[in-house]
């Protein structure tokens, strides 16, 4: 495995409000310039999570990195924090229990190196020679109900399988998770709402990602989500490091 020091970076993405949602809750931001992708999910069975969503990639629009990447982490959880205030703010004026929440995974690469940074249960893969791995866990009760020793098969048909365990607007404080993940040449990551991985199982997506470019390779996922019928709001992004 040889890392590279001077790393070329490009993307794409892609949002559907998919075959049965009547608002598209999930937003995201394809920022190669800034060496930034974010995809966040609106909270569908609360109030407002379109506008969770798109407050927190305004947000993280605005920034601006700075050379240390230990810098420009705190800096992106600054930004969430602001925005988790904000929204806990505008569901306390609303009255009663609502809350308007959104997950977010970001991806930041500096030089050799780039960070995951999550909270909820969107997704960042990383597909390198041809091996798709999941480099995020999911905030939800689905993956703790695993950690506790249920099977998949009972974990399925839990009725509280799917909620929330940390999401910004849903909590108080902040909850992010971070991974730092050295970069190789040809390394692909997926960033992907829970839309995507409804639909299409890991081994699948990694099928894909080995039999075309990742432009095409986009483009196929959706469709192919579309196709199952995208029961949930279905959002990808692409990233691809080259040598520069």
């Amino acid at each position: 495995m040889k890392l590279m020091t001077k790393v070329q970076w490009s993307s794409c993405g892609r949002t559907h409000v998919g075959m049965v949602r009547t608002i598209n809750q999930d937003c995201f931001a394809d920022l190669p310039d800034k060496h930034l992708w974010v995809v966040a999910d609106g909270m569908g069975g609360h109030k407002d999570g379109h506008l969770a969503s798109n407050k927190i990639v305004e947000m993280l629009k605005q920034f601006e990195p700075e050379k240390a990447i230990g810098t420009t982490v705190k800096k992106i959880y600054q930004c969430l924090h602001e925005v988790n205030q904000t929204l806990i703010a505008q569901a306390a004026e609303t009255g009663g229990n609502d809350i308007i929440g959104s997950t977010v995974v970001v991806l930041y690469a500096n030089r050799q190196s780039c960070i995951a940074m999550w909270s909820g249960d969107s997704r960042i893969y990383l597909f390198r020679r041809g091996e798709l791995k999941q480099l995020t866990r999911d905030h939800n009760n689905e993956a703790a109900l695993l950690a506790e020793g249920y099977s998949p098969e009972e974990v399925t048909v839990h009725p509280y399988a799917q909620i929330l365990t940390h999401a910004i607007g849903g909590e108080e404080t902040v909850y992010l998770d971070a991974q730092i993940q050295e970069v190789c040449h040809g390394d692909t990551f997926l960033l992907c709402s829970d839309g995507l991985n409804k639909e299409i199982a890991d081994s699948e997506i990694e099928d894909v990602l080995r039999g075309m470019p990742y432009q095409q390779a986009m483009n196929h996922l959706m469709e192919l989500a579309l196709q199952r019928g995208a029961r949930d709001n279905t959002t990808l992004i692409l990233v691809q490091a080259d040598k520069a």
